[in-house]
């Protein structure tokens, strides 16, 4: 599972992710921390990302454009990037679910 995290998430994740999402990459890495949503969204349904983010931005994007890609989006208010990394490793099974449903688009986490 690639996965693609939004600006808003800290790009410590990546490293703290390997071992669990070994293709992960932060938009920091491939020059877009100063991109617009359409840029990224695109990179990702190009590369086979799925989009993790803390706002609705790719879902609204989602619903309007469908998928690919996928977003994972992060309903927890201000907290610690520990907490994001825990919540990420707590539901691989369900990110692993919306990689390979076709008929799943979005998967919210709190």
């Amino acid at each position: 599972m690639k996965l693609l995290l939004d600006q808003n998430l800290s790009p410590r994740l990546v490293q703290l992710l390997h071992n669990d999402f070994p293709e992960s990459i932060h938009v920091s890495e491939i020059g877009f921390a100063e991109s617009n949503d359409r840029q990224i969204w695109q990179f990702a349904r190009e590369q086979g990302y799925l989009i993790v983010t803390r706002d609705s931005d790719f879902m609204e994007m989602s619903t309007l454009l469908g998928s690919p890609p996928k977003v994972i989006w992060i309903r927890l208010g201000n907290c610690p990037t520990n907490e994001i990394l825990s919540i990420l490793r707590l539901n691989r099974d369900a990110i692993q679910e919306l990689s390979t449903n076709v008929d799943a688009r979005i998967l919210i986490l709190r």
